[in-house]
């Protein structure tokens, strides 16, 4: 990769960014440019996390088969002649023209969002260093750990192109980039005010564990899609006509092996794609239980009554798009939503604990108005 390239691509990135920067930038006093930051970050890290879905489920993360470039150029037009020859050579193989812009657009926002936490973590300083330490809110490491938590995540994405598509890379790609926007929510309730919420409820030790629970079943989720197994049951609410079909989780559970393949280098073996489908189908009704009996709870409770609502919301939404994909034969719309959803409720999830954790002590509210001005 020559330094015109890594030029270009960085330039690239900067280009899509100064959109959200310039919405942010219009924003009067630092407190609110700061916030809006924050926000404007975490809904960009949402959708790169949704077309990195569209991404994986088009077949298009090998679209470009180095990284960060297409060929060792900026974008697919410059490596026209390397993709026609792909193109012609497999024409539904790994490398097409629409695969390729797929994968670069992806990498194109990852770029923006790098961009963006930067920014964060500048801003961070700065107000940090300007007010002698003394202003709390703005102290910079957390800001600073996003950007190294972002590095990591881009090194990942190399990894996912560099070692074709190996389950376990592409699914810890996927649950960093869910980490990174886990982070960026808390950094966001932590510069917005909320209600109040009651002491003795005894929400932070359930809200914990209905986050733990959902990043299970997300890594599990992960793992079917990253080994292609959400059609290895095609019926409900039995898997080929049984309760519990023929599987093989020896080989479905091995984390270290290619795509499509044993550890021992043979073709997997389809009960173990069933095994996978069946883990993350079964334990999603745990998943499912749990967080509406925690929204439930958070519903007694006027400052948490909001996001118990969305909690509610969003869990029926998987739930229907989880059956969708099933009954429908997988559609790439409903499967993209699905992705969204799990991501949605990591946002709330997030939000439950923070605000379980810091509203009743006070210590959440951004403005002496906090009690009275409620966000999600």
């Amino acid at each position: 990769m020559n330094a015109i390239t890594l030029i270009e691509l960085g330039l690239t990135g900067l280009l899509v960014a100064l959109v959200p920067l310039y919405f942010v930038w219009r924003a009067k006093g630092f407190d609110n440019k700061y916030r809006k930051l924050v926000g404007v970050t975490m809904f960009f890290t949402f959708d790169l996390i949704m077309f990195g879905a569209f991404t994986r489920l088009t077949d298009s993360g090998l679209g470009c088969p180095d990284w960060p470039g297409c060929y060792n150029r900026s974008n697919p037009l410059l490596a026209h002649e390397h993709i026609n020859a792909a193109q012609q050579a497999m024409p539904t193989g790994p490398v097409t023209w629409s695969k390729a812009w797929i994968e670069m657009t992806h990498r194109y926002f990852a770029m923006a969002v790098g961009v963006l936490i930067i920014a964060l973590m500048v801003l961070a300083w700065r107000r940090w260093v300007r007010s002698g330490k003394t202003e709390q809110q703005y102290r910079p490491w957390f800001a600073t750990a996003l950007l190294g938590f972002v590095c990591l995540q881009g090194a990942f994405g190399a990894w996912t192109v560099t070692m074709k598509l190996q389950p376990v890379i592409v699914t810890i790609h996927l649950l960093l980039g869910l980490t990174l926007l886990a982070m960026l929510a808390w950094l966001y309730a932590r510069h917005n005010p909320h209600l109040a919420v009651s002491p003795g409820r005894g929400m932070a030790t359930p809200a914990a564990i209905g986050l733990a629970l959902l990043t299970l079943q997300i890594a599990l989720g992960g793992w079917v899609s990253t080994n292609y197994a959400a059609l290895a049951c095609t019926d409900f609410p039995l898997c080929d006509g049984k309760l519990v079909p023929d599987m093989d989780f020896a080989h479905g559970f091995t984390l270290w092996r290619h795509l499509g393949m044993t550890a021992a280098g043979d073709f997997l073996p389809f009960q173990a794609l069933t095994a996978i489908h069946w883990v993350h189908r079964s334990f999603a009704f745990v998943v499912i239980l749990y967080v509406v009996w925690l929204a439930h709870k958070a519903l007694r409770d006027p400052g948490l009554r909001k996001t118990g609502r969305w909690l509610l919301i969003i869990v029926a939404l998987q739930l229907c798009t989880g059956l969708a994909t099933i009954y429908l034969n997988w559609p790439l719309a409903i499967a993209v939503v699905h992705n969204g959803g799990a991501a949605l409720l990591v946002l709330l999830l997030v939000m439950l604990n923070y605000k379980a954790r810091y509203a009743p002590a006070g210590i959440a509210a951004a403005s002496p108005q906090a009690a009275v001005s409620p966000v999600t």
